[in-house]
C-alpha cells in the first residue's frame, strides 16, 4: 500500500481528519469484508467498519510496529470488534453468547501464536459454562457482575464457575495429559 501507516497514524493523533480519510481508503476494504465473514450482514459489517476507524481516531497510539504490522494489528482489532458486535447481538436478542471461535485464532499480532494455540486448546477441554465465563472475563474484559448480567445468571454462579475453570485451567497448564 502506498499509504504509511506510521505516518498517517501521527497525523491523526493530531487530529488531522484527511490522514484518516487516507488510512480509510487504504484499509477499509480489508477490514469491512473481515467484519462481514463475521457478520454475515452488509449493514453490520458497515456498522464494524467504521466502529474500528473510530477506534484508531480515538487511539491513534494504539499500534505497536514492534509487535507486528499495522496490517495484522487493524484486522485484530476489527475481528475482535465484529465478534464483540456479534456477541451483543445475541444478548440483545436473547440467543445465547457464541464462545470463541475461528475468529479468534492467532494472527501475526499476537506475541506467541504457540502459546496462544496452547491456550485455546487447553480451553476447549474444560466444560462449556466455564470456558465462557473464563473467555467472556479475560478476552473481552467483563467483570463478574457484567458476565453475570451478560449470561442472566447470579453472581455467586459466576464467580464459581470462574473459579472452577480457572483451577482446572491452571492442571491443565501444569499437566496438559490430565484428562479430568
Amino acid at each position: 500500500m502506498s499509504a504509511d501507516p506510521t505516518a498517517l497514524l501521527r497525523r491523526i493523533a493530531q487530529g488531522d481528519e484527511r490522514a484518516l480519510e487516507a488510512l480509510y481508503d487504504a484499509y477499509a476494504s480489508r477490514v469491512y469484508g473481515l467484519a462481514l465473514r463475521v457478520m454475515g450482514d452488509e449493514s453490520l459489517a458497515q456498522e464494524v467498519t467504521q466502529d474500528v476507524f473510530l477506534k484508531v481516531w480515538q487511539r491513534p497510539h494504539t499500534w505497536n510496529p514492534e509487535r507486528g504490522q499495522f496490517s495484522s494489528w487493524l484486522l485484530t482489532v476489527a475481528r475482535y470488534t465484529a465478534v464483540d458486535r456479534l456477541r451483543a447481538e445475541a444478548l440483545r436478542s436473547g440467543r445465547s453468547v457464541p464462545l470463541l471461535d475461528e475468529f479468534d485464532a492467532p494472527t501475526d499480532a499476537d506475541p506467541d501464536p504457540a502459546e496462544h494455540d496452547r491456550l485455546r486448546a487447553l480451553l476447549r477441554r474444560l466444560p462449556d459454562e466455564q470456558r465462557q465465563v473464563i473467555e467472556l472475563a479475560y478476552f473481552r474484559g467483563l467483570t463478574h457482575s457484567e458476565l453475570a448480567a451478560a449470561l442472566n445468571l447470579p453472581l455467586g454462579t459466576v464467580k464459581t464457575r470462574l473459579r472452577a475453570g480457572l483451577q482446572k485451567l491452571r492442571a491443565l497448564l501444569i499437566n496438559p495429559n490430565d484428562h479430568e
